[in-house]
């Protein structure tokens, strides 16, 4: 194998790793697809308003699409009776449609998260998509991965030279080494599980 495609491999992992950490450092329920600005609730809005709900079965498991369209032919036609009803009858259906996508997903619905309040991460990846060049973002990630795992190391060789100088001293040197490996390892395991086609808790939400 030559030089350039071992480092296309090695990039590749970088990049699929640099964007676990960032999703992982976020929130614990990867809040995405409930967010008022992120990219489900947006074409929920549009659907309702022109009537095609094609294009919001995507985000659905097959055996859920009875029940939403069943949803969304009721509250077209509530939506026309007033404003009030217009409103109360969207909220309604927004809240059952990203209750029932998260529910698919094995991840727990929380309400509806206000446009502002996604994690940038999130807009990052989506504007990457919408650019079709993942580059910078991947650099930008790659670097930071590179820079938690090298602090960890740089802690834990440090406090390695005196680990035997004191119990104190050994119990620190061992918090840290612990959390160098235990860092590392969790990198490493999503890359062998991401490789072998497993899903992880982090590919259960956004």
């Amino acid at each position: 194998m030559s030089t350039h495609r071992i480092w296309q491999g090695i990039n590749t992992k970088i990049i699929a790793l640099s964007t676990i950490i960032l999703l992982l450092a976020v929130s614990p329920a990867f809040s995405h697809c409930d967010s008022e600005d992120g990219p489900i609730i947006p074409a929920i809005r549009t659907a309702l308003d022109n009537g095609e709900i094609t294009p919001l079965l995507k985000w659905l498991a097959a055996d859920d699409e009875a029940e939403i369209k069943d949803l969304f032919a009721r509250v077209r036609a509530l939506r026309t009776q007033s404003d009030e009803a217009k409103e109360i009858a969207d909220q309604l259906f927004i809240e059952t449609f990203i209750r029932v996508h998260r529910a698919s997903e094995g991840a727990p619905f929380t309400g509806i998260k206000g446009a502002g309040t996604m994690p940038p991460i999130f807009a990052e990846l989506d504007n990457a998509l919408e650019s079709g060049s993942v580059d910078a973002l991947a650099d930008k990630v790659a670097n930071e991965v590179r820079e938690n795992i090298v602090k960890r190391f740089d802690h834990a060789k440090e406090l390695s030279k005196h680990q035997d100088d004191t119990v104190e001293a050994g119990r620190e040197f061992v918090e840290a080494y612990v959390t160098y490996m235990h860092f590392v390892e969790g990198l490493h395991n999503f890359l062998a599980s991401a490789a072998e086609g497993h899903h992880t808790p982090a590919d259960a939400g956004h």
